[in-house]
C-alpha cells in the first residue's frame, strides 16, 4: 500500500507539536458521567469512565489489528481535539415513545499514525455514552482484512450480571446470572449493577456493514470484544479506503428502570432514510397459524395436519374482524416445507402457495373483512435461494395487500457462514431495505440483534433473537424469571417478537392428542408455559413489540373474559415509562395509547406486591381501571389458571396496589371516563 501521505501526516504532527501524550475529557450534559482519552508514549489509545466522581471503566484498550500487518491499534499521535454538543428532539413513526430527546456532548479526537488517520468520536449522555471509529488509510485496491477488535471494558468494580453467552450463531440461549468476574464470554446486551449500585449495559448501535461484537474475558473484571468471523478467520473485509465501525455503547443508570427508559440506542443511528409518506409502516396486533406447530397439532407441510389451508385461515380471518385484530400469519403457506432442515435441497418456493392455500382467495376474503395477511418467509439458512427471488417475492406479495413480512432463519447458513458475521448484517440490512423500497415491513425471527436501525429503517419494525414462547412448546420451557430479564436485557436493543399470550398453560387441551405425541417427541411431559395467567395478559404490555400476537389457538380464546384485554389493547404506543423493577425480580411498566394507558407488571417465581402511584394518568380526568389480576390462590406451578377481574375508577392522584402471584403479573386498561 502507498503511505507516503500518511507518513507526510505524521511527521507534519512532529514539527507542529502535536504529540502522543495529550490527555482529554468530555462530560455528560449533567457532569455525572466523564471519559478520558489518552495516548501512551507507545502510541496506544486508552480511554477510562467515571461515574458520580468514582471509576467506573479503568484504562481500557481501543484498535484493530489487520491481517496484512497494518498498524490500526499503535503508535498515534493527536492531531487535534473538536468538542461539540446537541440538544434536539426528533420523532418517529412509531415506538415505545415517539418523541425522543436526543442530547449529549461530544469530543472528537484526531489522530495519525504511520499507517493510517483515525477520528474517535466520542458522545456522553445523562443515559450513557457512546463511541466508534472512523478510519481512513491508505489503499492501492486491495481489501483491507481486520482480524481482531482491541476495544476493552476493565470494569473499576465487581458486581452481578445478567447475560447470555457469546454464540455467533444464536440468541435463543437462557440467561446466566453471575458475578461479573465470573463472566467468560456473553453476548449483548449485557447488563450489570456494579457494588456501588450503578447499572450498566454494554451493548452496540448502527450495526451495518460489520460483524456482531461479543464480549470475552479478559482480567479480573475485564472483557474484550470478539467479533464474529468469515469462515477462513477474517473478521471484516473492508474496500474503499475509510470504514466507520458500529457505535460500542454503554448506558448507565442510578436505577435499573433507567436503562429501559433509555433512547440512547436510537440516538446513535442515523435519522429515518425513507422518503415520503410513511403511513404503511403501522403497528398491528395479529394472530396467526404457528402455535399449533409448535405443539404438534399441526403441521407446516401439506398433508392430513396442515394448518395453512385456505379452510383455517378463513376461520382465523373472521376471528381477527370479530376481535378488533389487524391482521393474520400462515406460516407453512408456501411450497418447499418438505426439504426444510436437509442443507443438500434449497426448499422454498415464496410465490407458490400450496395446492390447499388459495392466496388470491384469502387475499380478498381478508380485504373484505378489514383484516391484512402477513407474509411469512422461512429462508432456512439458504442465503443465494431468498436473496434470488427477493425482488419478485416482495413484489407479489405488495400486489395481494400483504404490507408485512415475518422472515426466518432456522438452521445452519449456507457456505459455512455464521448467523452473526459480516456477510449476515449485510443481507439482513439488505431485505430491509429492499422491504423498503416495495413499502414492506420487516419482522426477523432467528435475526441479527437489533441495534437501532429501526430509526434509519423505521420498517424494521421488530424481531426474535432470544428464547421466545415457542421453547416452551417442545422443552421445559422458560423459566419465571426469564420474562422479567427480557426487559433490561435482550429489549433494551429493541423490540422482541416473543408471542406472549398462551391461555391453554398446562396445554390440557392439545397434550393426549395422538398427533401432538407423534410429532412432538422432545416434550418428555414437562413441556408447558411458566406463569399464570394473569403474567400472560401483563406481558402484551411489558414485552415490547409494535407488531404484537396473541398466539394461542383462537379457540381457546373464544369466550374468555381475560382476552378482552387484549381486543382493548393499542399497540401504537405514544409514550412509554418503566416505573418500577429489578433485573429477574420484578417489573411495572406503562404505556399510552392515544388517550388510553395500559399497565403491565410482572413477577419471577416470588409472589410480590407493588405500590404504584398513578400520576402518569392526567390529571382532572377520571379514568374507568379494568384489572386482570392474579386469583388469591393463583401460583404459577400448581394453580395458575386462577383470575380475577375488577374494575373501578382512579385518577392521577390515586395509589394502585398490584398483588402478584409466584410466577404471576397484573395487567390494567385505563380508559377516561366520559
Amino acid at each position: 500500500m502507498n503511505k507516503l501521505f500518511l507518513t507526510i501526516i505524521a511527521i507534519t504532527a512532529m514539527l507542529t507539536g502535536c504529540g502522543r501524550t495529550p490527555s482529554t475529557t468530555v462530560s455528560s450534559p449533567n457532569g455525572k458521567i466523564s471519559l478520558n482519552f489518552q495516548v501512551t508514549e507507545e502510541g496506544t489509545m486508552l480511554y477510562e469512565v467515571q461515574v458520580n466522581n468514582k471509576p467506573f471503566i479503568l484504562p481500557s484498550r481501543l484498535g484493530f489489528e489487520e491481517q496484512t500487518g497494518m498498524v490500526l491499534a499503535n503508535y498515534f499521535d493527536v492531531m487535534g481535539v473538536e468538542f461539540d454538543k446537541e440538544d434536539e428532539t426528533w420523532t418517529q413513526p412509531w415506538g415505545e415513545n415517539k418523541t425522543i430527546r436526543n442530547k449529549y456532548n461530544e469530543m472528537v479526537v484526531h489522530l495519525s499514525s504511520i499507517d493510517a488517520n483515525l477520528t474517535m468520536r466520542f458522545r456522553l449522555f445523562d443515559d450513557g455514552l457512546g463511541f466508534r471509529y472512523e478510519y481512513g488509510y491508505a489503499t492501492d485496491g486491495s481489501t483491507l482484512l481486520l482480524t481482531d477488535e482491541l476495544t476493552e471494558f476493565n470494569f473499576a468494580q465487581n458486581g452481578v450480571s445478567w447475560s447470555i453467552a457469546a454464540d455467533f450463531d444464536t440468541y435463543e440461549l437462557p440467561y446466566r446470572t453471575l458475578p461479573i468476574d465470573q463472566v467468560e464470554d456473553a453476548n449483548t446486551p449485557i447488563t450489570m449493577k456494579t457494588e456501588d449500585g450503578v447499572y450498566a449495559s454494554i451493548h452496540e448501535a448502527a450495526l451495518v456493514d460489520f460483524p456482531e461484537m461479543t464480549l470475552v474475558k479478559k482480567g479480573n473484571m475485564g472483557f474484550k470484544s470478539n467479533l464474529a468471523h468469515w469462515p477462513d478467520g477474517v473478521k471484516a473485509r473492508i474496500e474503499g479506503g475509510t470504514f466507520v465501525t458500529p457505535w460500542r455503547t454503554i448506558q448507565i443508570a442510578n436505577e435499573a428502570v433507567g436503562l429501559i427508559n433509555s433512547a440512547l440506542i436510537l440516538n446513535l443511528n442515523e435519522p429515518c432514510a425513507i422518503e415520503g409518506d410513511l403511513s404503511w409502516i403501522r403497528p398491528m396486533k395479529y394472530v396467526g397459524i404457528w402455535w399449533g406447530m409448535h405443539l404438534g397439532i399441526e403441521s407446516w407441510v401439506m398433508g392430513d395436519r396442515h394448518g395453512a389451508t385456505t379452510q383455517n385461515v378463513k376461520k382465523y380471518i373472521d376471528f381477527a374482524a370479530a376481535n378488533n385484530i389487524d391482521a393474520v400469519l400462515a406460516e407453512g403457506w408456501n411450497q418447499g416445507w418438505e426439504g426444510w432442515g436437509d442443507p443438500s435441497q434449497v426448499p422454498f418456493s415464496y410465490t407458490k402457495p400450496y395446492a390447499d392455500f388459495d392466496m388470491e382467495e384469502l387475499a380478498r376474503y381478508a380485504a373484505e373483512k378489514g383484516v391484512e395477511l402477513i407474509g411469512h418467509h422461512e429462508t432456512s439458512g439458504h442465503i443465494d435461494n431468498y436473496e434470488q427471488q427477493m425482488e419478485e417475492a416482495f413484489a407479489w406479495s405488495k400486489s395481494l395487500g400483504i404490507n408485512n413480512i415475518k422472515t426466518g432463519y432456522a438452521g445452519g447458513i449456507t457456505g459455512g457462514q455464521q448467523h452473526h458475521n459480516q456477510f449476515m448484517v449485510r443481507h439482513y440490512r439488505k431485505v430491509v431495505e429492499r422491504a423498503a423500497a416495495h413499502r414492506l415491513s420487516i419482522n426477523a425471527h432467528e435475526p441479527i440483534k437489533p441495534t437501532g436501525i429501526r430509526r434509519t429503517y423505521p420498517n424494521m419494525m421488530s424481531a426474535e433473537g432470544a428464547r421466545g414462547m415457542e421453547w416452551n412448546a417442545w422443552s421445559e420451557g422458560n423459566p419465571p424469571h426469564h420474562h422479567v430479564l427480557l426487559p433490561f436485557t435482550r429489549l433494551l436493543a429493541g423490540p422482541m417478537d416473543y408471542t406472549p399470550g398462551v391461555f391453554d398453560i398446562l396445554f390440557e387441551k392439545t397434550r393426549n392428542l395422538p398427533q401432538r405425541k407423534k410429532w412432538n417427541p422432545q416434550d418428555k411431559g414437562n413441556s408447558r408455559v411458566n406463569t399464570t395467567l394473569a403474567k400472560q395478559v401483563a406481558n402484551w404490555v411489558v414485552l415490547y413489540s409494535p407488531v404484537q400476537m396473541a398466539s394461542d389457538l383462537v379457540e381457546h380464546y373464544e369466550g374468555h373474559p381475560c382476552f378482552q384485554f387484549f381486543r382493548d389493547f393499542d399497540p401504537d404506543s405514544d409514550w412509554s415509562e418503566a416505573l418500577q423493577g429489578e433485573p429477574g425480580e420484578f417489573i411495572a411498566l406503562v404505556r399510552r395509547a392515544k388517550e388510553n394507558f395500559f399497565l403491565g407488571a410482572t413477577t419471577n417465581q416470588e409472589a410480590r406486591t407493588l405500590t404504584i402511584p398513578l400520576d402518569f394518568l392526567k390529571e382532572g380526568i377520571t379514568y374507568k381501571a379494568i384489572i386482570y389480576a392474579d386469583g388469591d390462590d393463583a401460583d404459577w406451578e400448581s394453580n395458575p389458571l386462577e383470575y380475577k377481574i375488577v374494575e373501578r375508577q382512579v385518577a392521577s392522584t390515586d395509589t394502585l396496589t398490584v398483588a402478584m402471584a409466584k410466577g404471576g403479573g397484573q395487567a390494567v386498561s385505563f380508559v377516561p371516563v366520559e
